[in-house]
């Protein structure tokens, strides 16, 4: 019987193969699982690292805030940290970030949105509200609806365009100061001294929502001092489109002058400079403003033409409503 087969030899020879590839397999996922951790530790040092530096903290610093030696966060930051969850929390609360900016698996490691991530969260409001306008303008756009807020120095025009712009559209026009007096039932000066400026800039916040809540379509004109308060001008860009209508120094004080109120001029020897010193203090926010218009020597109906067509341009408002506006003009 040669040709007879020892079948107990095969059967250890195939469980010996089957083993030797199983272990070949469990290094290799091994190795494989190693690389990927190694990857994302680089990733978490690295995100750490752009985290802190868009925050200017020194490592003493972050260190101070969470807890976190400064020896490790040297090593984290290399790349050579092999961090618990419960420093990586510490860490991101310092950082004011969520855990999950920190340790979520990029596909490439150098993948540039990881660091713009990064940016963004610890930018302030008037920056992601900037960016997010060149990111997803329709997406801010549905929140504002067909609301426009004109905004600028007293003598810009606010009043005079805001209701020439309105009855072109056919919408309402709403000039906030006048809605403030209104709703309170006693003129501004009477408001001021009862309860005084603090008093005042709460009446403004709180009359503005209500406007906004209550228009969908709406041509807002306010009082230029409104941009110097954060949480209401936030308000305002949030939930209107914005035209910021700029003017010359001099052109600012010859309109208020022209609509017969001296008191910018009397017994003010600096009251330009003055006027130009608001003006530069004021520039940096109203220049967040969607849109800017210039209404430097032009005539009201040059300034109304141009502000028109800036907004239906910009699909701000319907073709048909400037349509049916004109039609009813006609009639």
């Amino acid at each position: 019987m040669g040709n007879k087969v020892d079948t107990t030899t095969l059967e250890s020879d195939t469980l010996s193969a089957s083993a030797s590839a199983s272990a070949s397999a469990s290094a290799s996922a091994s190795a494989s699982a190693s690389a990927s951790a190694s990857a994302l530790i680089l990733q978490v040092g690295r995100r750490v690292f752009d985290a802190r530096k868009s925050k200017r903290y020194s490592r003493r610093e972050l260190s101070e805030r969470s807890g976190v030696s400064t020896r490790y966060l040297v090593q984290l930051e290399g790349g050579d940290g092999n961090i618990s969850i419960g420093l990586l929390q510490r860490l991101a609360i310092a950082l004011e970030l969520p855990i999950d900016e920190l340790v979520r698996c990029d596909e490439n490691p150098t993948d540039e949105s990881a660091r713009v991530a990064t940016l963004y969260q610890a930018a302030d409001d008037s920056v992601r509200d900037q960016v997010m306008r060149l990111l997803d303008p329709e997406a801010l756009s549905v929140g504002k609806a067909e609301r426009v807020c004109l905004i600028g120095l007293r003598g810009a025009g606010k009043s005079t365009l805001g209701a020439r712009l309105s009855q072109t559209v056919n919408i309402p026009f709403i000039e906030l100061t006048a809605e403030i007096e209104r709703s309170a039932g006693i003129p501004l000066s009477e408001i001021i001294a009862l309860y005084g400026e603090e008093g005042y800039r709460t009446l403004e916040a709180d009359t503005l929502k209500t406007v906004v809540a209550s228009h969908e379509r709406l041509v807002l004109a306010v009082a230029g001092g409104l941009v110097e308060q954060p949480a209401t001008f936030a308000e305002v860009l949030e939930r209107c489109h914005t035209v910021w209508l700029r003017a010359e120094p001099t052109e600012h004080m010859a309109r208020v002058r022209a609509q017969g109120d001296l008191r910018p001029m009397a017994g003010n020897p600096r009251a330009m400079a003055q006027l130009r010193e608001i003006l530069l203090a004021r520039e940096s926010r109203y220049r967040q403003a969607e849109y800017h218009l210039d209404t430097s020597g032009k005539l009201v109906d040059e300034s109304l033409s141009d502000l028109r067509e800036l907004m239906l341009s910009n699909h701000i408002f319907d073709r048909h409503t400037e349509r049916s506006a004109t039609t009813t003009r006609e009639q």
